[in-house]
């Protein structure tokens, strides 16, 4: 194959980002290279070339097709290569930035060599200044860790699951404990202290990611969570990325059940309430096998389940009691405690205006002495209709869901 095909196949896993992605699917300019439109904080965007050094892996990842032994088409490119094709793609604007990760075959610190070497030319030979994510390898060497928060604006480790015997239920490679765990905080912790001395552009500047395959081996939200809560409390990580299972054909994990989509969802929306709205993990509700509740967002069932925190005073409540009703989040927090300093709020129209969601914050909230709401507030619209969290068949693809998050 040449270049152009080589990359083609390696691009394919430009996969959608349920978090950050933007609808459509990813555009090819310049011949089939994966770009994919992504959203930036503040609701800018931005375009993202996603690619693999390598689709060869010597690692038994029951849910990745890439998985050793497997029969799919392997092939590599070369660090020039990835460093000439992004740049055409960047030179002709279609590409602003490069999220680049890889297959394991072998050693791993060949293969986290090869990517740093990639974004090493970028930087030094064509001097490109923009926006590079490394997914860092099981096994990576902590000088790689090191050189990868040099070059990189941000570097994620995929811890995968929140224990040892998840972790090696998914890879039997893998170590969360012994490896990933300490590689991811290590990162952290170089990110951290490089934002602390104000030099954030010498250490992996927009910080660390990590991602969790959802369901596949037992684990409960409550331990993800956890593991999640602390680090980022740790000030290590900037943010997680979850993936409900979702067996793909050909995997020794294709028999297993999938895991329903809106499970995925609870999870980004309790990880939202750790990092923006002063949640603790052990605050979250779970249930008895240790999940969120699928029925409701996890701030309603906080606010159901703790009544004695209601109703809040809009005029008189503080920002920590307001932020713990549904219906507000922080930017409304903002304009709302804003607001109030400078006028008189009436009614609800008045908050409305402010961009809180009345229809779900008014039975939780009193004004001038008034209830503005009454019962129950309605549940969120159903994200999925029945069954409809589950795929009709096994997924068929030449990478796994989670490979670009």
């Amino acid at each position: 194959m040449d270049r152009a095909q080589r990359f083609a196949l390696l691009a394919e896993a430009a996969a959608d980002d349920r978090e950050h992605g933007l609808p459509g699917r990813p555009r090819f300019q310049e011949g089939p290279v994966g770009i994919r439109p992504v959203r930036m904080p503040g609701g800018a965007t931005t375009t993202l070339m996603r690619v693999m050094v390598t689709n060869a892996c010597s690692l038994s990842c029951g849910y990745c097709p890439m998985f050793r032994g497997s029969g799919i088409r392997r092939t590599a490119l070369s660090p020039d290569e990835v460093a000439t094709t992004f740049m055409e793609s960047h030179r002709a604007g279609v590409a602003q930035g490069l999220f680049l990760t890889s297959g394991v075959p072998g050693r791993p610190a060949r293969a986290v060599d090869r990517m740093l070497a990639a974004v090493d030319l970028l930087r030094r030979r064509h001097g490109f200044t923009g926006y590079v994510h490394v997914k860092l390898l099981p096994g990576v060497e902590r000088d790689q860790i090191v050189e990868a928060t040099r070059l990189c604006n941000r570097v994620s480790v995929n811890l995968e699951g929140p224990r040892d015997d998840v972790v090696r239920g998914l890879a039997q490679e893998k170590d969360l404990s012994g490896d990933l765990l300490p590689a991811l905080r290590l990162a952290g912790r170089l990110s951290r202290q490089a934002r602390l001395e104000r030099r954030p552009q010498h250490a992996a500047p927009a910080g660390t990611t990590t991602q969790f395959v959802v369901g596949a081996r037992g684990e409960a939200d409550r331990e993800i969570l956890a593991l999640v809560g602390g680090l980022e409390r740790e000030g290590v990580l900037h943010h997680a990325h979850f993936s409900a299972f979702q067996p793909v054909a050909g995997t020794p994990m294709e028999s297993v059940a999938p895991t329903p989509g809106v499970r995925e969802a609870r999870l980004y929306q309790a990880e939202h309430l750790l990092r923006h709205y002063g949640f603790a993990p052990g605050e979250l509700v779970f249930g008895e096998d240790g999940n969120l509740d699928l029925g409701d967002d996890p701030k309603l069932a906080w606010a159901l389940a703790h009544r004695e925190w209601f109703p809040v005073d809009v005029l008189r409540g503080s920002r920590e009691a307001l932020l713990r009703v549904p219906g507000i989040g922080p930017a409304g927090l903002r304009r709302l405690l804003a607001e109030r300093r400078r006028t008189g709020l009436r009614g609800t129209e008045d908050l409305r205006r402010l961009g809180i969601d009345v229809v779900r914050a008014a039975s939780f909230l009193t004004l001038r002495g008034r209830r503005l709401g009454r019962g129950l507030p309605p549940r969120q619209l159903t994200l999925f209709g029945p069954g409809g969290h589950l795929p009709a068949v096994v997924w068929r693809t030449a990478t796994p869901p989670c490979a670009y998050r």
